[in-house]
Order: C-alpha cells, then structure tokens, then sequence
C-alpha cells in the first residue's frame, strides 16, 4: 500500500501538524507501508526538493504564489501518478484541496485530519472582518473537501464534536489521537528550593499567557520559563506581543528562552516542576501532552488534549482562562514535593496508556483497511 501525505508546510519550519504528519508517516514505514509526504518550500530556506527524513521520503514543491498561508503549487498535480490513498492534513489548504481533487479524479480513497481547522477560527481573538476569508472559503468550495472525504480524522473529542457541528456525517468520522513517545521524556530528579513553573508554545494572542504571568505577582520562590517564539494565529493578528508579555513581566523571576527543539526542549521539560497553559482555545494542544510524558502536574484551561490527561486533584487542576489568584492558589498547593510527584506519576501512566504511537499507528492502518 502507498499513501500519499500532503501538508502545506513541513520541517525544518516547526508546527504540530508537522510532526504529527512525520511521525504517522514514519510510524507506517515500519509496519511496511510506503508513506511520501508532499509538502512546500513555505517558510524554509536552503531545502533539497527532494530528502529523506528518517525513511520517510519527503517532496517539497515551489510556491508560485501566496494568499496568506494559502500556498498555491501547481507542479505538485503531476506528482500524484502512483499511490493507493492520499492523506491530507489540515483544512483550508490547496495541498489538501489538490490532493482531494487527485483523489477523485484517480478515484482512489482521501483521508483529511483537520488540525482543529475547521471551527477554531471562531475561538481566535480577532475581528469579524479577520474571520471572512473563512466564511468565504467555506461558501466557495461547499465544504466538499471534509463533507466528501473518505475519512476525517479528530484528534480530541472536542474536535470530533466541531466536525459534527461543521456538517461531517459520523460513518465519516473517527477520533484517532497524537502520539508521543514517552520513553524520550524520563522524568529527571529535581533539587530545588525553587518551583520551576514552565511553559511552552508558539506565542500568540490566543495563547493568553497574561493570566500567569500575573499569578506570578501573588507568588514567592517560583520561577516561569517560557519557550516559544512569537507567531500570528492569523495573518490579520496585531504583532509585539511578546514584547508586551516582557513588559508585564518586568520585576518578576520570568524568562523568556525563545524557541527550543529536540533534546534541548525535552531538558526543558525535566528540569521543571509545574507546566502552566492557559490558551482560550487548543484542537490538541502537543506541548500539554509532552509535559504529561515528562511528568508534570499540569495547570490548563479546559482545552484539547487537557480534557483527556489533566485530571483535577489527581494529575493537575483545571482553571479559567482569566483568574491569577486561581493559577496562583495552585501552585502553592503543588509546591509540596510528593503531591506533585504523586500527581507527575498518574499523569504518565495515563498518557503512556491512551498515547502510545504504535497503538496509533495500527488504528491508522484500520481506517486504511476500512475504505480501500
């Protein structure tokens, strides 16, 4: 079997759905199905058009021109000659549009997974104005690309719910979660007077960390690194504020770090105590899953993959998107060492149960089975 992976935007330019593409690809090289990820030179400098990751071989396509992150390559089209399934991530993309129209034409099986695509647009704190060219998609193509697939693909069932309510039938639709592999996040021992509180993300508006930073105000000995580089949730989005994020935390043991990848990013995750994530809105939320596989109690809003591992009293707490004094009151209750060990320990048995890549892996080659 060979199934075709297309995606917008690939390594070394870092996202989510990047890695998820890679590791699904990857994950089904080695239960021996080739897997070909298609991609673009969007965001990235000095890129072969043609490499291997790993053994997933990657195909990257010129951009002829661009409306916001809508990356028209039309040299892919002739690319599409031998394949089985095209699989495509994310909504709203002309890879993904493309990869459908190949689809039907060689009347071969699609697959799209929506990376929250579909209604998180509503959730981001932009103006009407901002959410058009949405609307405007939508009514241009009909949905047909997602309403049409084969198989949609929800990460949480909060995305299986948006999928629902977008108008994908359920025989449609499965919920087939990110993997992680645990065992690259050990849990490291800690000695420490000081609670290390951490957060990592690409830094947006819609990531709302003023919360915390304020909880810091109404603490003593802690600390908050955070890890991310500023993006925009949307190419209408006001620009500066990491810099206002810096301001707020003039005064305060806060450091912002930038962003941090690989083995430098896990330390990140072992060396701290608390992961703190108050975001207005996550499909998956990644960074929440990899402090789980480190260990962390974890302190959220009521997003993504939080609704699944963060459990509160037991392996984190649950908080609004707008109450210091709440963050801050949970953290000092974290700041007894076996509770927050107690916590880390639940916290990783369950994401090692209901996350582990292999088990992923076979649940995508079940959906494969499904529509050939």
């Amino acid at each position: 079997m060979k199934v075709i992976r297309t995606i917008e935007s690939f390594y070394p330019y870092v996202t989510g759905p990047a890695n998820q593409a890679f590791k699904i690809s990857e994950g089904l090289y080695n239960k021996g199905v080739e897997s070909p990820i298609f991609t673009t030179d969007f965001n990235v400098k000095n890129v072969k058009p043609m490499e291997y990751f790993s053994d997933v071989l990657v195909r990257r396509f010129k951009v002829k021109r661009r409306l916001m992150k809508y990356c028209f390559t039309p040299s892919m089209k002739k690319a599409f000659n031998d394949f089985d399934i095209i699989h495509s991530h994310n909504y709203r993309s002309y890879q993904t549009s493309l990869g459908y129209k190949m689809a039907r034409k060689r009347k071969k099986p699609f697959v799209i997974n929506t990376h929250g695509n579909l209604l998180a647009y509503k959730n981001f704190n932009m103006g009407f104005l901002s959410k058009v060219p949405y609307y405007v998609y939508d009514l241009i193509t009909l949905k047909n690309v997602v309403k049409k697939a084969d198989m949609v693909i929800a990460a949480t069932g909060q995305e299986y719910k948006e999928a629902l309510e977008f108008g994908i039938k359920k025989e449609r639709l499965r919920t087939i979660p990110v993997g992680i592999n645990i065992k690259d996040y050990e849990p490291a021992k800690k000695d420490s007077s000081v609670i290390n509180l951490l957060f990592v993300g690409r830094i947006s508006r819609n990531r709302n960390l003023e919360p915390i930073i304020k909880a810091m105000k109404l603490l003593k000995d802690v600390k908050l690194t955070i890890v991310g580089g500023e993006v925009k949730s949307s190419e209408t989005s006001k620009t500066g504020y990491v810099d206002e994020l810096k301001k707020l935390a003039n005064g305060l043991n806060i450091e912002f770090v930038g962003p941090k990848y690989g083995k430098e990013l896990i330390n990140y995750y072992k060396k701290s105590d608390i992961f703190v994530y108050t975001s207005f809105y996550e499909n998956f939320g990644q960074t929440i899953l990899e402090a789980g596989a480190a260990g962390l109690p974890i302190i959220s809003t009521k997003i993504g993959v939080a609704n699944d591992i963060v459990k509160d009293d037991k392996t984190g707490f649950t908080v609004g998107p707008d109450n210091p004094k709440e963050i801050a009151e949970y953290i000092k209750e974290l700041s007894d060492k076996n509770k927050r060990a107690m916590f880390g320990k639940r916290i990783r048995e369950i994401v090692g149960k209901k996350f582990n890549w292999d088990n992923i892996i076979k649940e995508y080659i079940k959906v494969y089975g499904l529509i050939m």
